[in-house]
C-alpha cells in the first residue's frame, strides 16, 4: 500500500509553517512542533534533513531558527519526500535502479519478473505526477480547507 510516512507529513507541516511566516521571520524546532503536537526530537531530525537537503537554513543563537532557502513554488512533492525518506520505489528493484546498482542486485527474479517493466512505468508516472506537485499548491489547498473549516465553525 503506497501511504506517506509520518517523516514526510511532518516535513510537509514544517515547510508550510516556515513559508508562512513574515519575510526574515524564523521558527524554532520547538515552535513548530508545539503548534502542531508533533514530538521535538522527530522535528529536530525532520528539520536537520531538510537543511541538509538545501531546503531550510538553520539560524544558530538565541534569535536563531529556521527559514526556507527557496521559494514554495520552486520545490515538488517528490524532491520534499525524497530528502526526507530516500528514493521513491514501489518495489526494492526500483530503487537499486535509481541508485545505479544495477537491476540485477535488486531481485533473483528480475530476469523472469512478469511485473517488474509494468512496475517501473507505475513508479515512472507517480513519480512524474509529484513532481508537479509543488508546496506552493499545497498551501494553497490548506489555506482552502482552513478557511472552510473556519467558516463551519462559525455557522455552527
Amino acid at each position: 500500500m503506497l501511504s506517506m510516512t509520518k517523516k514526510t507529513g511532518y516535513g510537509l507541516i514544517a515547510m508550510i509553517h516556515l513559508a508562512r511566516l513574515p519575510e526574515k521571520k524564523l521558527a524554532s524546532a520547538r515552535e513548530i512542533s508545539d503548534a502542531y503536537g508533533i514530538s521535538l526530537s522527530l522535528m529536530m531530525n525532520v528539520l536537520k534533513k531538510l537543511c541538509a537537503a538545501g531546503y531550510v537554513e538553520s539560524v544558530r543563537g538565541s534569535r536563531g531558527g529556521y527559514r526556507m532557502l527557496r521559494p514554495a513554488e520552486e520545490i515538488n512533492f517528490v524532491g520534499l519526500m525524497e530528502a526526507l525518506e530516500g528514493p521513491m520505489k514501489l518495489a526494492e528493484c526500483i530503487t537499486r535502479q535509481v541508485e545505479g546498482l544495477g537491476s540485477e542486485m535488486a531481485c533473483k527474479l528480475i530476469s523472469q519478473c512478469p511485473i517488474a517493466n509494468p512496475i517501473h512505468r507505475v513508479n515512472s508516472r507517480i513519480r512524474e505526477v509529484l513532481s508537479g506537485v509543488t508546496l506552493a499548491e499545497i498551501i494553497e489547498d490548506t489555506a482552502g480547507s482552513r478557511l472552510q473549516s473556519k467558516s463551519q465553525t462559525q455557522k455552527a
